[in-house]
């Protein structure tokens, strides 16, 4: 009799489990509102593709969420003297769920763009190791053999990904790169730069003592990219060398 009802029992659990599971998935799936389509902004937001809907003012409505990634491009202390713009070289905060995964790492500047910075008086645009690099048809070619399995780990194809930077132009750049490597354009939002972000979930990296500032970048979560650890790619005239 006992060996029945122990039987009994776990059935029942079993049963008690599987209502659990569905119910906890339908309310999930429920919650999640549908994210609205892309739009571009106006003016030279809209150049950058920077979307009109969901930016620097709007952001805090849509966090947390489950189908998305959020991911800042900048550096945690760029090269470039952006501060002669207006802007900062260190990463003196970040929105709340924004994992950093620097742009300069990923590829490296079109020829054009290191020209207008030059116009706006901003120099020194990172020059050194990246995943990719771009060929003369303005294709991205792996320079390591695994830059493209870094690439899909850092921005997954089955997420929305929101990218942000520090006024909007990095993350451009890495929308482009990635539309141009496979990524679905409809699922890559360009949510427009941090300097311009006024809402409640900023998270300082600033530590004041007296007259001196350094940043705690232990808060950022980082994806760091060990290059000297990774297998490059030998380009068509370095093996006409050999």
């Amino acid at each position: 009799m006992k060996k029945y009802i122990s039987i009994i029992l776990i059935i029942l659990l079993s049963i008690t489990s599987i209502v659990s599971i569905y119910f906890n998935v339908s309310h999930e799936c429920k919650t999640i509102e549908d994210l609205p389509k892309q739009e571009k902004s106006e003016g030279m937001r809209g150049i950058y593709d920077i979307d009109k809907n969901i930016n620097e003012k709007t952001i805090d409505k849509y966090l947390g969420r489950s189908d998305v990634v959020y991911r800042d491009v900048r550096m945690l202390m760029d090269t470039a003297t952006w501060e002669n713009k207006g802007g900062e070289r260190e990463l003196t905060g970040f929105v709340k769920g924004f994992e950093v995964v620097p742009y300069a790492y990923l590829t490296e500047f079109p020829e054009e763009y290191v020209q207008q910075k030059k116009d706006e008086n901003v120099s020194g645009l990172y020059q050194g190791k990246t995943l990719f690099s771009l060929d003369e048809n303005g294709n991205y070619v792996a320079n390591y053999k695994e830059s493209m399995e870094i690439l899909e780990h850092i921005f997954p194809k089955d997420k929305y990904i929101f990218i942000m930077c520090g006024a909007g132009g990095y993350a451009n750049f890495t929308k482009q790169m990635l539309v141009s490597l496979g990524w679905d354009k409809e699922k890559i939002y360009n949510v427009g730069g941090y300097w311009n972000y006024e809402g409640k979930n900023k998270v300082s990296t600033v530590i004041k003592d007296g007259d001196k500032v350094r940043y705690d970048f232990s808060k950022v979560s980082y994806h760091d990219i060990d290059f000297d650890k990774l297998t490059k790619v030998k380009k068509d005239n370095e093996k006409d060398k050999k």
